[in-house]
């Protein structure tokens, strides 16, 4: 199948919808819910999405497998990770030259997918493996339209400890912010090139789109709410340079509300258009792994 191939270049399309809940909260206002100030419009930042990434392929594939390993894998400590590969190639830190710090490089590609796919820094004083520019990058996700986040106030009955109680009583109260709807828009770039310098290969690219699909079921919490991917359109180009600027075939993906809709509350509020064959650039194909139509 062509998305899945590793010696191609592809962009892509990628859609999902939150409701009743906050898909990124920002921790500079108070973790409320990432909007665009002059248009309102929601956010979703990328390495929140390439989070979710990690966490299912660490959760659904042989976390021991070195195609498999995760990097940037929470609550762990990344210098250690640098000081294995020193410790697997026999590497004194303290003497260690640019040869060195290249085959300790192309050593990490090999044990961490996210490394092959997403890239890292890792030049860091103690144990330098330099810097990996991955292949997979990804955009910030843009809600469709403008959102209307709110706070909503919660209750818990049971306190804390007999201090507490006694100065607040038997009712705590709090705040909760969520997003009701919003269809959220993101992009993405895969480049061969890059992927020919860490490695990346068609099982990691499958992978990646199997991640897309699926990590919403194991990224599930009250505070988000209910969330989904609603569409996935990959552009695959025959010449690894590209037969199209990626931003000519992102703008033949649309999604607009149904014209009798008000405030959209659900996806079937929405109408996406995605361009037929013979509307393509020559060379350039799509396949859509999740068909938002």
């Amino acid at each position: 199948m062509s998305h899945t191939d590793a010696s191609k270049r592809h962009d892509f399309v990628y859609f999902f919808e939150v409701a009743d809940g906050n898909p990124n909260g920002d921790p500079d206002a108070g973790n409320l819910p990432r909007t665009d100030p002059e248009t309102m419009q929601g956010l979703v930042s990328d390495v929140c999405v390439k989070r979710k990434v990690r966490n299912w392929i660490d959760a659904s594939e042989d976390a021991n497998a070195p195609e498999h390993k995760i990097y940037v894998r929470e609550g762990d400590v990344l210098k250690n990770k640098q000081q294995d590969a020193y410790t697997a190639l026999d590497i004194e830190d303290d003497d260690a030259e640019r040869k060195d710090v290249e085959n300790a490089r192309a050593w990490m590609c090999e044990q961490f997918y996210d490394i092959r796919t997403f890239g890292a820094v890792m030049s860091h004083s103690e144990f330098n493996c330099g810097q990996v520019l991955g292949p997979l990058q990804l955009t910030f996700a843009r809600s469709v339209n403008p959102i209307s986040p709110m706070e909503v106030s919660i209750v818990r009955s049971v306190p804390l400890s007999e201090e507490q109680k006694e100065d607040k009583g038997d009712m705590m109260f709090g705040r909760k912010s969520i997003v009701p709807y919003g269809l959220y828009c993101g992009h993405g770039f895969y480049n061969p090139t890059a992927a020919e310098d860490t490695g990346a290969t068609d099982e990691d690219l499958d992978l990646f789109w199997q991640a897309l699909v699926n990590c919403w079921e194991l990224d599930r919490s009250a505070s988000r709410g209910r969330m989904a991917p609603r569409g996935l359109c990959v552009f695959s180009h025959d010449n690894k340079l590209g037969n199209a600027p990626a931003h000519q075939l992102f703008d033949q993906v649309t999604a607009e509300k149904s014209g009798d809709v008000d405030a959209p509350r659900s996806f079937d509020d929405y109408d996406v258009d995605v361009p037929s064959g013979d509307a393509l650039p020559d060379g350039v194909t799509l396949t859509c792994v999740i068909d938002p139509r």
